[in-house]
């Protein structure tokens, strides 16, 4: 990653890293790796940074609804940590921008996919833990996701595209969505599924994702989308 990189980075978070490494890795796709300069991925990162947003989050939520029982708070929770929360976290801040990655990857798509954004604001989550301790990530927490997080739950935005979509078919009479795996790749730690959505047997819309919960919300989106589309 080139200095100046480097520093718009920095600039973009408020933060200066001493460990310069830390923020590249953070930002470094598996398809870089096979090139001869990056030795590491974020997916390390992504696994330390997804921990700690979930505490931070859920001390978030604890304290401010100090009234709403746990089914409420476990459904806000999900919520904000939701591919389509984070993913648009990255690119509203352009973090998208500086993500490394093959150029096959990115002919493919890569820099606009929610998976990847959502990975990456976890693995920076992971890297200022690391570099500057809790507060460090807790800064990031309070800058970048706090805003989104009281849009989201002021507008009790708590239900899941899944269910969503199911409450919208039966609303019309029809049978409940089904969902069909019809393709995954990728290697066992880091597979790409994709789904598709059917109702009665008739394919609605297509959803990827890192596991298959994951592509069959993003499916549910995508058939959401279409029908706000149709309504316009």
């Amino acid at each position: 990653m080139k200095p100046t990189e480097v520093q718009k980075i920095e600039s973009i978070l408020k933060y200066s890293f001493n460990n310069k490494q830390l923020l590249a890795t953070a930002l470094t796709h598996r398809s870089c790796l096979n090139s001869p300069k990056p030795k590491e991925s974020y997916e390390r990162l992504e696994f330390l940074g997804d921990a700690i947003l979930e505490k931070m989050i859920s001390v978030f939520l604890y304290l401010k609804y100090p009234d709403k029982m746990e089914g409420f708070l476990t459904a806000a929770r999900s919520s904000l940590v939701r591919t389509e929360s984070l993913s648009s976290v990255s690119k509203a801040n352009g973090f998208d921008k500086f993500i490394l990655m093959s150029k096959g990857e990115e002919a493919g798509g890569g820099r606009k996919n929610p998976s990847i954004l959502e990975d990456v604001i976890e693995s920076l989550i992971g890297a200022l833990y690391l570099d500057g301790g809790p507060e460090a990530a807790q800064k990031f927490f309070d800058n970048f996701i706090l805003p989104n997080a009281d849009i989201n739950v002021s507008e009790n935005q708590l239900k899941d595209p899944k269910s969503l979509y199911q409450e919208m078919v039966q609303s019309l009479g029809l049978n409940s969505p089904v969902y069909e795996t019809i393709k995954s790749e990728g290697p066992d730690h880091s597979k790409t599924f994709q789904v598709q959505v059917l109702v009665d047997k008739r394919p609605i819309a297509v959803g990827e994702g890192r596991n298959k919960q994951q592509a069959e919300q993003n499916a549910a989106k995508q058939a959401l989308e279409l029908i706000s589309k149709l309504k316009k």
